[in-house]
């Protein structure tokens, strides 16, 4: 069963696990603010085992677009569509949490977004590929992050 992530009170449930957990609870309340506000979107999350197939959808784009695989445990994910665009998320045990914003017509954006909780540091399979840049949040303190543009079809 989805669970409603509130921004409004920030729970660590089925973050627990993780060593940043506040923190990556924050940036999962902070991406259901923005869907919210955006686009009226309301933002679920189901444990990664429920959502196996959201989980391996994002690992294969990985792979195939960038040759990476992720070394931390999934922990929650969600997928959705709004406004034309499939969006998955994966948030991982590390603190980790990869999005990923896919145009459903031909020609639309597609990306690969990293974001990574406060306090984590930077994941070894990520640290030498890319450069993050920060951005501050009221419910995830200091946000790392970082893309790259989808080349493939998926």
């Amino acid at each position: 069963m989805p669970e409603i992530v509130d921004f409004q009170t920030v729970s660590t449930v089925g973050v627990e696990s993780s060593p940043v957990a506040e923190a990556l609870a924050g940036l999962r309340a902070n991406e259901a603010r923005y869907f919210k506000n955006k686009f009226d979107h309301v933002f679920t999350v189901d444990p990664a085992d429920d959502a196996a197939e959201t989980v391996a959808w994002v690992a294969d784009i990985l792979a195939r677009e960038r040759d990476l695989v992720i070394e931390s445990r999934p922990l929650q994910a969600s997928e959705f569509v709004v406004d034309g665009t499939r969006f998955a998320y994966v948030f991982y045990e590390s603190g980790l949490v990869i999005n990923v914003m896919y145009g459903l017509e031909d020609g639309a954006k597609r990306a690969v977004g990293f974001k990574l909780s406060d306090g984590m540091p930077v994941p070894a399979e990520l640290e030498t590929r890319f450069k993050f840049a920060r951005q501050k949040s009221k419910l995830a303190g200091t946000i790392r992050g970082s893309f790259f543009v989808i080349k493939g079809r998926y």
